[in-house]
């Protein structure tokens, strides 16, 4: 009798993450890095030449501080939604979802984050950016996941206004007020922000459907979600355009607006005539690389007509 059968096989344990690494994927870096990155290219545009040092060292604060609310605003979304993300396979995985941690542990670490982001705008930033960014909690954090988001499959499209506001918050860092560029940066990502989760969300209607939530392919199906993907990437494009026209930036992210803005209509497009996951998982990641693109290029642009 061979050994495999003598004796019984005894599986290697499964070690769980590191108590920091629970914390950590709480705060859904990926999110928030892209967050960053927008306050980023807010603060950068807000400073007409090449920033002192001491705008620079007060624009890595300002990164630090929306940091860490964005964080905590994440994590704090990881508890509102624990039992939402259990019944998700996307998000079964989390550390609230699985009872790695408590709700307790989770909402005091929120709590630590956001206070500790707060102080940091407070002291080295600017008060406007300080309740701008507090506001960008609440809007997210309470209004979006605990009001919007159960409650009407248009949860994104309203609950997008705290999502876009990351270029304003750094164009605050820099300047103390809210000029019409920033406006104009916020008012992109708020058209993106639709065409982007609704591509998500028809792959993973499933999903959805099972955690209750109310999202447009959930409640209007497959087809209406498509189309209206379709005509927000329109809308978006022409919003894309709105930088170079009103003198803020040049040729280089005009160029880059227009490439970009084809493409994703293209994947639009493809998507509302002939479905398939795959298809809606690519427009997905497009986003992604759409916004950053078109936040690169308007960075490059400024500092190349300087």
């Amino acid at each position: 009798m061979s050994d495999s059968l003598a004796s019984p096989v005894v599986s290697a344990p499964v070690s769980s993450p590191s108590r920091f690494r629970q914390f950590y994927v709480l705060t859904k870096p990926r999110v928030v890095q892209l967050i960053v990155f927008c306050a980023a290219i807010g603060m950068a545009l807000a400073v007409p030449g090449v920033p002192t040092a001491a705008e620079a060292l007060k624009a890595l604060a300002a990164c630090i501080g929306i940091w860490l609310v964005a964080g905590a605003a994440a994590a704090f979304n990881c508890l509102v939604e624990q039992q939402i993300d259990s019944r998700m396979k996307r998000t079964a995985w989390r550390p609230t979802a699985r009872g790695e941690l408590t709700r307790t542990q989770t909402l005091i670490f929120s709590s630590v984050l956001c206070g500790l982001g707060m102080l940091i705008l407070a002291v080295w930033v600017n008060a406007l950016t300080m309740w701008l960014t507090l506001g960008t909690f609440v809007g997210y954090a309470i209004i979006y996941t605990v009001v919007l988001k159960p409650m009407t499959p248009q949860n994104i499209v309203i609950g997008g206004a705290s999502g876009a506001m990351p270029p304003v918050l750094g164009w605050a860092a820099m300047t103390g007020s809210v000029d019409p560029e920033a406006l104009m940066l916020c008012l992109i990502i708020f058209l993106w922000t639709p065409p982007h989760f609704w591509a998500l969300a028809l792959y993973r209607v499933d999903d959805y459907a099972r955690a209750g939530l109310p999202m447009l392919p959930v409640t209007h199906g497959n087809a209406f979600t498509r189309l209206h993907v379709l005509l927000y990437t329109v809308v978006l494009m022409a919003a894309t355009l709105l930088p170079f026209i009103y003198g803020m930036s040049g040729l280089i992210y005009l160029c880059a607006a227009v490439a970009l803005g084809l493409g994703f209509v293209s994947y639009a497009y493809r998507l509302w005539r002939q479905y398939s996951d795959e298809l809606a998982r690519k427009t997905f990641k497009f986003s992604i690389i759409h916004l950053m693109l078109m936040f690169a290029a308007l960075l490059v642009d400024h500092y190349y007509t300087l």
